[in-house]
């Protein structure tokens, strides 16, 4: 029987590389989306999936209100069963604007989507994993979480959360066998670069030691690395090219 793993943000960047990944892993993959553009790219990735002899669905539920994910985990339930293997919480949002020109409505629904849809997703699945005295928590960061960023402190902020919440979650459910990691991604081509000049992109990655900016596929090697090693609990994997060493 194939493993379920539950990614929120799944349809593009680094969700579709950490879903497409899970594939070929051998797991059945639940997906969330909100728009109805990102509903169509969910559906190219269950596409992928079905190739790979494994399956998946995508359920139209906004990650930043419990009750969004409620409808999520109960999609999942309902279609392979109570036994979650994998959630990895990667749904994000920025707002890249000078705090105090922010409206508070911005930032508040910054740390919806950033911060609590982690914590509302973990809350829905622990129980399944509890009970089933295995389970695995990816949480998606940021090198943002781990140094100052200018014109993103809200940002900033969740992402730094997102590191408290793993390490704590971690030493509390050790002892069931549920691990708890995240990754920190520094800059990776995804949509969010589409739009840049580049010239400016062959400045931006000069200014990484190792020359270049990363491709979601070594988010997603690092996403296995830690699904793969049951030693490993509590840390954080930073894959950014050398542009900030912890």
């Amino acid at each position: 029987m194939a493993k379920v793993a539950i990614v929120t943000g799944g349809s593009r960047g680094l969700g579709r590389a950490m879903v497409l990944r899970l594939g070929k892993m051998g797991y059945n993959v639940v997906m969330n989306y909100v728009s109805d553009s990102s509903g169509k790219e969910c559906e190219k990735n269950l596409e992928e999936l079905r190739k790979m002899g494994v399956d998946g669905i995508y359920i139209q539920a906004d990650a930043s209100t419990y009750e969004g994910c409620e409808t999520v985990v109960k999609a999942a339930v309902e279609k392979f069963g109570d036994k979650i293997d994998v959630l990895v919480n990667n749904a994000g949002v920025s707002n890249n604007a000078e705090f105090y020109k922010q409206d508070h409505a911005d930032y508040e629904w910054l740390i919806r989507v950033n911060l609590l849809s982690v914590m509302h997703m973990t809350r829905l699945v622990l129980p399944y994993m509890v009970e089933a005295k295995k389970g695995n928590i990816i949480n998606i960061s940021s090198i943002g979480g781990l140094m100052g960023v200018i014109n993103q402190a809200d940002y900033c902020a969740t992402k730094s959360g997102i590191i408290g919440f793993t390490r704590a979650l971690a030493l509390e459910y050790a002892s069931r066998n549920i691990r708890v990691n995240a990754i920190c991604p520094g800059m990776i081509d995804t949509d969010i670069l589409k739009g840049v000049n580049q010239d400016e992109l062959n400045a931006l990655a000069a200014t990484i030691p190792l020359g270049k900016i990363g491709d979601p596929e070594c988010i997603a090697g690092s996403m296995q690395y830690l699904i793969e090693n049951d030693y490993t609990t509590g840390v954080y994997l930073t894959p950014n090219g050398g542009i900030h060493m912890p």
